[in-house]
Order: structure tokens, then sequence, then C-alpha cells
């Protein structure tokens, strides 16, 4: 696996890649990977001859009273997994690298951004539709995979590939999930024994609501009273919001139909879960 800090050697790799006429695949990450991450690697092996994956903790999505400080971060580690996972090359680039002094241009994600994650973090989604811009334009992928956990990341970055006619597909891998169901997630770490079992309440409420529409009921804001009731017996749970939303633009919906997203959020002490939900689709 080659190892990339900077930018003039992930290019001139690109470049060769390019000339031997190989597909690239981008898993982009911000480290202290887990089998959710590994996943993903696994996916975009089976979908391009060569697999960059990136390490970057990107300050642009992280407010002001966010734990941009205190991101989990361990390189060697991410290295070797990188490496045993069948990675071929690892950028890992400095934040002057991605952002030199003076650097003002961001993206901007629009009103499917403002909403729901983007309420809770305002300028977040500007903070990860600028890092993916440049990521996009100097790993050049032909494909570019990301997880479904943060389903409304996916959902704008597939949207900015489209508005922006960028010559990327975007791929998205299914949710890794811990034995008992926690959707994985390096903020996981945060979490003392007592508090990870008040954040099986994220996905107890996505099983009610699942089963509750098997059944027949359709209606949005019945399917939201299951999620409250189910959340409120976790009393360690603080919800952020309960969406059910269309797949397109992440606007609420009356109806829920097969496609129909149902996404929570909630904090957990300082840390904050999140998970989701495609009707339709089986959920462990």
């Amino acid at each position: 696996m080659l190892f990339c800090s900077d930018i003039p050697p992930l290019r001139a790799w690109r470049a060769q890649v390019r000339r031997a006429s190989q597909r690239v695949a981008l898993v982009p990450t911000m480290g202290a990977l887990h089998q959710g991450h590994l996943a993903l690697v696994g996916l975009a092996r089976q979908l391009a001859d060569r697999v960059v994956l990136s390490v970057f903790v990107n300050p642009l999505q992280f407010g002001p009273a966010e734990d941009l400080a205190r991101y989990p971060r361990d390189l060697d580690r991410d290295r070797r997994l990188a490496d045993e996972s069948g990675v071929d090359l690892l950028f890992a680039p400095a934040e002057e690298a991605m952002y030199p002094p003076g650097s003002e241009i961001r993206v901007h994600g629009g009103a499917t951004a403002a909403r729901w994650e983007g309420a809770v973090r305002p300028g977040h989604f500007d903070g990860v539709l600028t890092v993916v811009t440049k990521l996009f334009h100097l790993v050049e992928p032909e494909v570019a995979v990301f997880g479904q956990k943060d389903i409304q990341q996916a959902t704008l970055i597939r949207r900015l590939a489209r508005d922006f006619d960028l010559p990327v597909a975007i791929a998205v891998g299914p949710t890794v999930r811990e034995a008992d169901g926690l959707a994985l997630s390096s903020r996981n770490a945060y979490l003392s024994p007592a508090g990870r079992r008040e954040g099986l309440g994220l996905i107890q409420a996505l099983r009610a609501a699942a089963r509750r529409w098997s059944e027949g009921e359709h209606r949005a804001d019945r399917l939201a009273a299951v999620l409250q009731e189910t959340l409120a017996g976790f009393p360690g749970l603080t919800p952020d919001y309960i969406a059910i939303v269309d797949p397109e633009r992440f606007e609420p919906v009356t109806e829920a139909r097969v496609g129909t997203i149902v996404a929570l959020a909630a904090r957990v002490g300082s840390t904050r879960l999140i998970d989701n939900h495609i009707l339709g689709t089986e959920l462990p």
C-alpha cells in the first residue's frame, strides 16, 4: 500500500493508474477505522481496479461546540487496517494541504443540506461537500463509496455529483452494526457500557416503526408516534429529531412508501448518535 500525506505524490500515482486504464474507487473517511469503513473498502474493491482511502478529520464540518479536538485519531492503526483490507493508496493529508492559507471558497449545500442534520449542525454539510469536492478533484475516482448510516450526507453527495456534472458514480454501502444492533461509528468509543445500552434505543425505535409499517400503517404521523414512544423507553437518550422523509430532498412526507427514509438522531450524554432505515429493505 502506498501512503501519501501530500498532493503531488497522489497526483503522480493517479497519472500512472490512468495510463494503465485502471478504474479507481475512493472511500473518504475521517479515520478511526472500524468494520463499517472496511466493508466500504470491500465494496470499492468489487467496483474498481484500485482503491484509494482518504483519512482526513475535516475541520470545516465541525461546529464550534463540537468534538473536533477529541475526535479519535490513530493513523498508525488506520494504516495497518487499510493495508490489510486491500487499499492501494492511503491519502492522509495535513490540514494545510487541503486548505492552504487564504483558502476561502466553499460549496453550499442548499435547502436539502439545511434540514435535519443540517439544522442541528449548521454549516456541517457545507464542510462535507467542500472536502468531498476537493477529494473528487484530487483523486478523480470513477466511483466513490459512502455508507448508508450517514444517509443524508450520501444523498447530498449524489446530488453534488449530479448538479456539478462530476464524472463519478456514487455507491452506498449498507449500515454495518454491532451484534446488538448499534450502528458502527467512531463515536461509539465515547460510550460507557450504560450509554451503549441507551444507544440501542435508536435501532429499537427503527425496528418498531418498520414492523408497524409492514403491518400496513403508512401514515407518517402515526409511525413518528411509534418512534417517539420507543425512544421514550430509553431515558438516557435525548432525541435531536425524528424524520420520515422522501429520499431525494429529505422533505417530510405524509404517507410512508417503499423507499421512504426513517432517520433518527439522539444524544447519550455528550455523544451524538444517528441511524436510519429505508422502508421496504431488511433491517437486522
